[in-house]
């Protein structure tokens, strides 16, 4: 196949950036459980009487909520993707980063790009984000949970019950350990050793990848429900969520929802007040259904001419994602490949991560000249090392482009528009800079040198999105922020709490319809967000039961 120049430095992005995203767990691919699903055209033939509770999108929040909700109750999970099981691209570590470099209708992923210019990814697979990110596993900040009002003995038991299935602890490498050295010499302290806790200074942390470099993803949880209770459909699509308007207030009854020959289904929930539709669509998704379904604001929806359930200016607003920018570190020899291991919490508003090798047998000689490589597969050998802003403060929108839930709606993250956020990225990126100039990486470097400007230089040839660069950004570290941004796919918004949903996480206005996956957040978890949203799934299931169970 023959690439053309844009995709081969979109294959580049995907290939360096996603190492950076992304452990101690009870069993192995030998034996883990793989959970039972069909697909969405058998629907019809299965007993479909109303259900408990239908939860639309099986993904890193929806596996475990539906899960731990089957214990005690009829549950229908429904999602767009299909499997991930024999899936190498997704299974093996070595092989992930093929998964994003490809975007196809049925593909594991669909890529969408922002208004902003950068290019960002959605899971369309059973497991959700768990499936294609870097593995990376890190609690919440302890205020994280404070503001959320949760009970942090629950939250701890549901970390923990997501860390026994597919957590993993794994020794550090060279290049992770040399860049934890780093970040110590620079002041990140203290060193925290291994640990799962979210606390400032520099630690290692999980991995959803065990040892043998195989994949654990949230669709494994699945195989922790009650398989009497809990029915899995994979390429089942939901269009739009089903209302009954005849009461004092509208109450969602059921779903529409497509299966893999494009023919139609319906399913609902029971006519009582505690059955529910439960949204875990995602960032993009729950609030994009909400609008298909009616449920947003007037005037938007009616140029579509969708039905107006319920008049809600706030759904699709508020969206953010995590900026992130990345020093590129060349090395005389391949450094072997490693996903995030080490971080480093800062207490100045941003997090450190790295990863290094991207999997890659690379022969040639390494030529920099005035900051440029020679080659672009030069760029595949020593590593990376990136700063992502906490928060972040910058908020943008999510609007329809058209009424098919297989297209993208138009997303906005108005990335550094709060100075905040600039200031942060600055301090980070100069604190990359040092992190460089450290024993230990430059022992990695050999007789290689870089100036500041080169490794500027080098990084930002690296990174892709559509921003237009002026030659000018390495002069500049606030104009190298803006233009060399990307993204860690820690969106999250569109669903806030207190505009969209309650403290409970029920939609606001609407009655039998609740919120369960990171379209609330207002702040993204953590240094990583996979471990609160798995966490959250489980949490709240085991909330609802208990609630439920002694209402009588």
């Amino acid at each position: 196949m023959a690439w053309k120049k844009d995709d081969l430095f979109l294959f580049l992005f995907i290939f360096i950036i996603v190492s950076l995203y992304p452990c101690h767990g009870n069993f192995s691919q030998a034996n883990n459980k793989q959970p039972n699903f069909r697909n969405a055209s058998s629907f019809s033939t299965m007993p479909n009487s109303p259900y408990d509770y239908i939860v639309v999108g099986g993904g890193t929040a929806g596996c475990p909520l539906a899960a731990t909700l089957s214990k005690n109750f009829r549950v229908l999970l429904l999602e767009r993707g299909g499997s991930p099981y024999g899936n190498n691209n997704i299974s093996r570590l070595e092989n992930f980063h093929q998964t994003l470099a490809y975007s196809t209708p049925t593909s594991p992923v669909q890529r969408f790009l922002s208004t902003d210019g950068v290019f960002n990814h959605r899971a369309r697979v059973l497991g959700g984000n768990t499936c294609i990110n870097a593995g990376f596993y890190s609690r919440a900040e302890p205020s994280f949970v404070r503001n959320a009002g949760w009970d942090e003995v629950l939250v701890n038991e549901s970390y923990q019950w997501v860390e026994d299935k597919i957590v993993f602890l794994k020794p550090a490498a060279p290049w992770q350990s040399a860049v934890k050295d780093g970040l110590l010499e620079v002041g990140v302290t203290p060193f925290n050793g291994y640990t799962y806790q979210h606390i400032n200074g520099t630690k290692f942390g999980g991995s959803i990848f065990d040892n043998n470099g195989f994949r654990h993803t949230a669709a494994d949880l699945l195989a922790a429900g009650n398989p009497p209770n809990l029915q899995v459909f994979i390429h089942a699509p939901v269009q739009k969520i089903v209302f009954d308007t005849r009461g004092t207030k509208p109450k969602a009854i059921g779903v529409i929802f497509n299966d893999e020959n494009g023919n139609q289904h319906e399913a609902f929930i029971k006519t009582d007040e505690k059955s529910e539709v439960i949204l875990t669509a995602g960032a993009i998704g729950t609030p994009q259904l909400l609008l298909l379904s009616g449920v947003g604001p007037k005037e938007d929806l009616q140029k579509l001419n969708i039905t107006v359930i319920l008049n809600n200016e706030h759904v699709g607003k508020d969206m953010a994602d995590n900026p992130s920018n990345n020093i590129l570190i060349i090395t005389p020899e391949p450094q072997n490949q490693t996903l995030l291991q080490v971080v480093g919490i800062t207490t100045k508003g941003f997090y450190v991560e790295t990863s290094s090798g991207f999997g890659i047998n690379n022969d040639s000689i390494v030529t920099v000249k005035n900051g440029n490589m020679s080659e672009l597969k030069e760029i595949f050998r020593g590593g990376t090392i990136l700063e992502k802003i906490i928060g972040p403060l910058s908020k943008g929108n999510l609007s329809l482009v058209n009424t098919n839930v297989t297209s993208n709606p138009t997303v906005t993250f108005n990335y550094f528009a709060e100075p905040e956020d600039l200031r942060r990225c600055v301090a980070g990126v100069s604190l990359l800079l040092e992190i460089a100039k450290t024993r230990p990486v430059k022992e990695l470097m050999g007789n290689l040198s870089y100036t500041d400007e080169m490794l500027l230089n080098m990084s930002l040839n690296a990174n892709i999105n559509l921003i237009p660069k002026s030659g000018n950004e390495t002069k500049s570290l606030p104009e190298f922020c803006k233009k060399s941004v990307t993204t860690l796919w820690h969106y999250h918004g569109g669903c806030i709490v207190g505009k969209v949903v309650d403290r409970d996480y029920k939609v606001i206005g609407v009655g039998n319809l609740r919120v369960g996956d990171s379209s609330w957040f207002d702040v993204s978890p953590g240094t990583n967000p996979q471990a609160t949203v798995m966490m959250f799934g489980r949490m709240m299931g085991v909330k609802m039961i208990r609630e439920r169970l002694s209402a009588g």
